[in-house]
């Protein structure tokens, strides 16, 4: 029965391979008798054909895995020509129905026979579904972008794409000339051979078009067979070349077939390209009329900013991946940053130190070309060189002034996003470049400044390590590769990229060095991925168009790419930007929920500590707290317009004469009462008060009026408000009050204006009534007592204490203070003599006292007598003067006559009336001004202090202290977290 089976079986396929002799072939993916052959005849030559196991663990990155194949068409099988069957026996058989139930076996046999050799065709195919990561999402998206149906029919039919394809004939015995040469054993195995070390780890991030080639290689060499079998050729007629040749020209083939499909590929992501920033340009017309949902990459962003803020010495807390590039000075990092962002967006200079702080770059899709900071509104339009410009020296100067007096560094981070049409959506931390040596003008710290900034980003378990390495110089000079190694022994978060691959291919001896590098065999340290890339020829006027061409045709006549020393998906930046994003991404994924559990478990503790410590009182933060002092502190100045007229003029009044007493009794007063007669008073007075008013009266009265404010305006702050009152803002309303009154300036004008009254008031001698009379009596007996009393203090303390004190208290008189009182008695016996002594000593009555008191036994100077006869005299005429102003208290009806006919004079009464009287109207003119002008421009100055210091996190903080803030603002900053987390993972769910 079994070879009843076989035999129609070999019948079927003779008859499919004798039916398709002359039909024309419009695909050479028709095998269907191959396999038949291959099943059926396991001694035809045929069989020996197997797939060749694929070499890479990995699907690579290539345009081809998204082609459509055309449909084949199935050869027609002429059943009719069976003529060796005899099937004229089978009828005159008797056991007709027999034969067709074997006929029917032997099918069904064969079918079952190739279905099971299809399953163990279709095991021998990898599974792919775990690397669909590899391909972009754009790819998958392109049946929603592109018109597909329109694309297809664009395309050139099956007979035009025939001619189009390479001559199989010379392609497959070039392969089957490879196929001997790569034999195990054979001298060339090694060529192709994948480095073993490091493809566990880094298998996910090699991309580009190897396995696209490998598949190509085998599809090409079933179809070169077939062809040759169809034609009738055999194997014997094969020419027979080196093994050189043969290889030569199988790449040269195949570096054919990939630049085509490279090219084909370049042109659908342009489409793509164009057709995602119309769509994105729709977005931005249509904003007005609805909410702009913010993109996933901008969501992480923000809580990368959240957190900088919050945890500035970047504890264990902050676990959220990002990529950090680090390297040596002048490796090329910012280069490479540029290339991925597509744009010049960095400072640049000759071997000096440009990157001076940690730059964030968060790069997203968009429209349009743009870049702009965290804390700005601005867009730089990268298409446009001047802004591109502005943005360089933007990013310089920000660098420059985050770095504090003293140092070259700075641990302040510089927020920068970048939006563009085709950019892979990541975050990037560009630091500052490791240094071997401190130069002259940096910081003596520097070096080790730069390590701790590094090793700080590099110590976060989901940081993806992107470590430059400059090609053109010796590897054994490289500090990073030690540093990064330390940081990250396993290479599990490493992405090792060697730059200015064109120099080192010049400069290099041994090109083999190159593929030691790219194998991870030359340098200490692990990685996930190895790749090489050209960022330019070192001119910084490049544009990053040329540089991409540049990259492209040196990698396109590499020999190292031609060799097989590097592999096609381990060059250009393009395939570095795509394994980087992928990584990143691939990280976020599995550590994004994990960091926000431990956000939430703070946050848990934290509202737990707060609920112990303040259970009464509101979680008010920083900010909260500073809005909640700024209205108490506005409440308090607009309490000053509350003050009455009336106490706004006693204390002026009080005040002013408090400053300006001493000089009138002293320089007008004194003087005035040593003439002879009142009209000589009277012209002394008026030409004193007439030159004080002019020069000194005005200035000091504003002077009086200024502290009057100060004094009034830090009680109201500084008093506290019972059970009310909260202590946190004592430090606040302090630095409020005293930056205040820095900014505040009394109105110019106000002297102008306050001089002419003051000397209206002053010439104005009309004592209207009595009562004004007694007035100006008594304001010039307190004045005369409280100098009186101030007289004889210093004359107590010059002669020393009196005999009471000095029995009651046991205190004795120094030698001096004894000189002095024997002085004093002597000069008091010289005033009994003459009662009407002028103020001055004259010479020989200085003489006279010194022989008298040395007569007794007492030397003394003459300054020493001159002086104490200048407060011996004060008393005296202090005392005279009171008793005259007694002896006045009835001369108000002398003064209405002008005191014609009367011996009582009291133009010193006058005197200290038009005093009053100038005290009184001064007060008034200046309470005017402080409630009508000074007031509300104080409350303007306290709005803009307000205002600065609102804006002025750091003034903030040192203000607003304490345990209780700091809580406050941990929770908000925690909460803002968690939340931020949150919402980005559901974005992120809702995205897979």
């Amino acid at each position: 029965m079994w070879r009843t089976r076989a035999a129609a079986a070999c019948v079927i396929c003779r008859s499919l391979a004798n039916s398709s002799c002359g039909i024309k072939r419009k695909s050479p993916l028709q095998n269907l008798h191959l396999v038949s052959r291959s099943v059926h005849h396991p001694y035809y030559p045929s069989a020996r054909f197997q797939r060749p196991p694929l070499r890479i663990s990995i699907q690579q990155f290539s345009s081809l895995n998204r082609l459509p194949l055309h449909k084949t068409k199935l050869l027609n099988v002429k059943h009719g020509y069976q003529s060796h069957r005899n099937f004229w026996l089978a009828r005159l058989a008797s056991r007709l129905l027999r034969v067709r139930y074997l006929i029917l076996g032997s099918a069904v046999g064969g079918g079952y026979t190739a279905k099971k050799t299809y399953e163990q065709w279709k095991d021998m195919i990898p599974d792919l579904e775990d690397y669909k990561w590899i391909v972009p999402d754009f790819i998958w998206e392109l049946d929603e972008l592109v018109d597909i149906e329109k694309l297809l029919k664009a395309l050139p039919d099956a007979d035009d794409l025939a001619k189009l394809m390479p001559d199989f004939e010379k392609i497959g015995e070039s392969l089957a000339s490879l196929k001997g040469f790569l034999s195990p054993g054979s001298p060339g195995e090694t060529a192709f051979r994948a480095t073993d070390q490091g493809y566990d780890n880094d298998k996910q991030f090699k991309k580009g078009l190897l396995g696209e080639l490998i598949l190509l290689q085998q599809q090409i060499q079933q179809h070169e067979e077939e062809a040759r079998r169809a034609a009738g050729f055999s194997s014997q007629q094969k020419r027979k070349v080196s093994d050189k040749e043969k290889i030569d020209q199988l790449q040269e083939e195949l570096l054919r077939t990939q630049l085509k499909y490279q090219r084909m590929l370049e042109r659908l992501e342009k489409e793509n390209k164009e057709l995602r920033k119309l769509v994105l340009q729709r977005d931005d017309k249509g904003i007005h009329q609805r909410k702009l949902k913010k993109s996933l990459i901008d969501m992480y962003s923000e809580v990368l900013d959240i957190l900088s803020d919050y945890d500035a010495s970047y504890n264990t807390q902050d676990h959220l991946p990002r990529v950090v590039v680090v390297g040596d000075q002048s490796a090329g990092k910012t280069s490479v940053l540029e290339m991925i962002a597509q744009a010049r967006i960095f400072p640049r200079g000759s071997g000096e130190m440009m990157t001076r702080s940690p730059v964030k770059v968060t790069l997203s899709e968009g429209p349009h070309h743009v870049a702009l900071f965290k804390d700005s509104s601005r867009e730089f339009d990268l298409t446009k060189e001047e802004d591109l410009a502005a943005l360089r020296n933007e990013i310089e100067i920000r660098m420059r002034n985050s770095v504090k007096e003293g140092c070259t560094v700075s641990t302040e981070t510089i927020s920068l996003s970048v939006k563009g049409p085709g950019l892979q959506r990541m975050v990037l931390v560009d630091l500052p470049g490791v240094i071997s040596t401190v130069t002259s003008g940096m910081a003596p710290d520097t070096k080790e400044t730069i390590f701790s900034i590094s090793k700080a980003y590099m110590q976060n378990p989901n940081a993806i390590i992107l470590c430059i390495q400059d090609g053109s110089v010796d590897a054994e000079r490289s500090i990073v590769t030690d540093l990064v190694s330390q940081m990250d022994p396993q290479g599990k978060r490493t992405i090792f990229v060697l730059t200015k691959v064109d120099l080192a291919e010049k400069n290099v001896a041994s090109p083999n060095r190159i593929q030691q590098i790219i194998e991870g065999k030359l340098f200490p340290m692990k990685a996930l991925g190895y790749f090489a890339v050209v960022t330019g020829k070192g001119n910084s006027s490049e544009s990053i168009e040329s540089i991409k061409e540049y990259e492209e045709e040196f990698f396109q006549n590499s020999k190292l790419l031609k060799t097989s020393m590097l592999k096609a998906h381990q060059v250009t930046t393009k395939n570095l930007s795509l394994a980087v994003s992928d990584c990143f991404w691939k990280m976020v994924r599995e550590s994004v929920e994990q960091q926000a559990d431990a956000f939430k478990a703070t946050r848990f503790n934290l509202e737990t500590e707060w609920k112990n410590n303040y259970p009464r009182l509101r979680e008010l933060d920083r900010n909260e707290l500073f809005e909640k002092a700024k209205n108490e502190i506005l409440d308090e100045v607009i309490s000053l317009t509350q003050v009455t007229p009336k106490h706004w003029e006693e204390m002026l009044e009080k005040t002013l004469w408090e400053r300006v007493s001493t000089h009138v009794i002293e320089n007008i007063y004194l003087p005035a009462a040593q003439t002879a007669n009142s009209g000589t008073f009277n012209t002394t007075v008026d030409i004193k008060l007439k030159q004080w008013t002019d020069k000194q009266l005005p200035n000091k009265a504003v002077e009086v009026a200024w502290e009057t404010l100060q004094e009034e305006f830090s009680r109201f702050m500084t008093e506290k408000k019972g059970k009310e009152h909260d202590d946190i803002f004592d430090k606040l309303k302090q630095a409020v009050k005293e930056e205040t009154i820095k900014r505040h300036k009394w109105n110019e004008r106000a002297e102008d204006s306050l001089r002419v009254i003051q000397h209206n008031a002053l010439e104005d001698r009309s004592i209207s009534d009595k009562q004004q009379w007694d007035a100006a009596i008594h304001f010039m007996e307190e004045t005369l007592q409280s100098r009186l009393k101030d007289t004889e203090s210093v004359i107590e303390d010059m002669v020393g204490p009196d005999w009471k004190k000095r029995w009651l208290h046991w205190v004795g008189r120094t030698k001096e203070q004894n000189i002095r009182n024997e002085t004093k008695n002597e000069l008091e016996k010289l005033i009994k003599c003459n009662e009407d002594h002028p103020a001055y000593l004259a010479n020989d009555e200085v003489t006279t006292v010194r022989k008298n008191l040395e007569a007794r036994g007492v030397a003394v100077d003459p300054c020493l007598i001159k002086d104490t006869w200048h407060q011996i005299y004060r008393r005296y005429f202090l005392k005279s003067a009171l008793s005259h102003c007694n002896l006045c208290r009835r001369g108000f009806y002398y003064y209405q006559r002008h005191f014609v006919d009367s011996e009582l004079e009291c133009n010193d009464i006058v005197l200290f009336w038009r005093i009053q009287r100038m005290l009184a109207i001064t007060a008034n003119t200046l309470r005017q001004q402080l409630t009508n002008t000074e007031v509300r421009r104080l409350e303007k100055n306290v709005k803009e202090v307000l205002e600065d210091f609102a804006e002025d996190n750091e003034k903030k903080v040192m203000l607003l202290t304490g345990k209780r803030v700091q809580l406050a603002e941990d929770l908000k900053k925690v909460r803002e977290i968690q939340e931020k987390l949150e919402a980005f993972i559901e974005a992120l769910h809702q995205e897979k």
